[in-house]
């Protein structure tokens, strides 16, 4: 094995596989990055069984062949080097030299026989998608997701068609105290067979998110029992799905929340963080009471103090209203959004709260009341 690759295109798909290598594992494998190179390419291979990413890049082979080396450690290097070429010579015992300039590295690698194969995608049907289509429903609902690894099938947003023949998807996540639902219309839905809909984890929406962040491209998606795989130009991206029955998320969106309040969203989203830097760090807890076009929001910490602050809102009714809710579920619900204005539908204080943007309504976020 021996090839040449210009150190741009070689940190660029060495730093898209940083997040998917296992570095804390029982596999030592898998903190490795598999290299082969090929007609005329390199092809740089990561995965830690959960999320794989595969890319293809311009490089003069001489020899082909192929290796898997520390993924961190190779991408510090070449990360760190000054000139533009960098040679690999593979030497024996899995041994490889790395030349750029007068700089000379040897490192050892491992057999790539041993490396976990990704599955194969060249017979898949693929959709092409608008990126911003995807990136908008991430962000709208990765944060939902929740990170207890005891309820796994919540681990991830959940995928599907909410309607058989419809031209809607819908992505949702939730952590059962909060719930993020966005609806988006999309030409190829109808084709999609979903069944019951697929759970996609949440570390490979973050890589997803990574790709996304990287610009313009054709961007094509696709699935199969085990996985969703994305492809943009010579990336593809491999992410397997959570093997699990999603809950009937349904049930927990209010269908007679009677009391609107329409708030100014980034008025709204100061105030919370500004009364929140006195509230509880572990429950975040604030108090909101509306009544007669004024929303107050306070906390009270023993330990701290006390915050109070008021808003002026859109709410005619005279006889007040208040609830507890976790200040920083409002704001990742506010950040997300982009609506001038939101509004926010309470029942009583022990029923949840349900968010919208103004003339939004594809974007719904639920929020579950706390105890003051």
């Amino acid at each position: 094995m021996e090839f040449s690759i210009d150190r741009k295109e070689l940190l660029k798909g060495l730093h898209r596989v940083q997040g998917v290598v296992e570095r804390r594992t029982a596999m030592p494998i898998l903190a490795n990055v598999l290299l082969e190179a090929k007609k005329g390419q390199l092809v740089i291979t990561a995965t830690d069984l959960e999320v794989g990413v595969r890319g293809s890049y311009p490089a003069q082979v001489d020899k082909e062949g192929s290796i898997t080396l520390p993924a961190k450690n190779i991408y510090e290097i070449v990360r760190e080097l000054q000139d533009d070429l960098v040679t690999f010579k593979k030497k024996e015992n899995y041994w490889i030299k790395i030349e750029c300039g007068k700089a000379l590295f040897n490192i050892v690698g491992l057999s790539p026989e041993d490396y976990p194969t990704v599955p194969n995608y060249k017979d898949k049907k693929f959709y092409e998608i608008e990126p911003g289509v995807l990136q908008d429903m991430i962000s709208k609902t990765l944060f939902s997701v929740s990170n207890d690894e005891t309820r796994y099938h919540l681990n991830g947003v959940f995928f599907e068609k909410p309607k058989k023949n419809s031209s809607t998807v819908r992505m949702v996540a939730t952590d059962g105290h909060r719930l993020s639902l966005i609806n988006k219309e999309i030409s190829f839905s109808k084709e999609l067979n979903f069944n019951r809909g697929v759970i996609i984890p949440k570390k490979g929406l973050n890589e997803l998110k990574k790709v996304l962040d990287e610009g313009e491209g054709r961007y094509q998606i696709g699935f199969d029992s085990n996985n969703f795989i994305v492809k943009k130009e010579k990336l593809v991206l491999f992410i397997r799905l959570i093997d699990g029955e999603y809950p009937d998320y349904e049930q927990v969106i209010p269908q007679s929340n009677t009391k609107k309040l329409v708030i100014d969203r980034g008025k709204f989203l100061g105030c919370l963080k500004r009364i929140s830097l006195l509230s509880s760090e572990r429950s975040k807890a604030i108090k909101l009471v509306a009544q007669s076009g004024t929303l107050v929001i306070s906390t009270s910490n023993p330990e701290l103090g006390e915050a109070t602050e008021e808003l002026e809102i859109e709410y005619a009714e005279t006889t007040p209203i208040e609830a507890g809710f976790n200040a920083k579920y409002f704001i990742d619900i506010l950040n997300a959004m982009q609506s001038e204005k939101i509004s926010l539908e309470l029942n009583d204080k022990l029923s949840p709260g349900i968010v919208k943007g103004m003339g939004d309504n594809d974007y719904v976020c639920v929020v579950m009341p706390m105890r003051i």
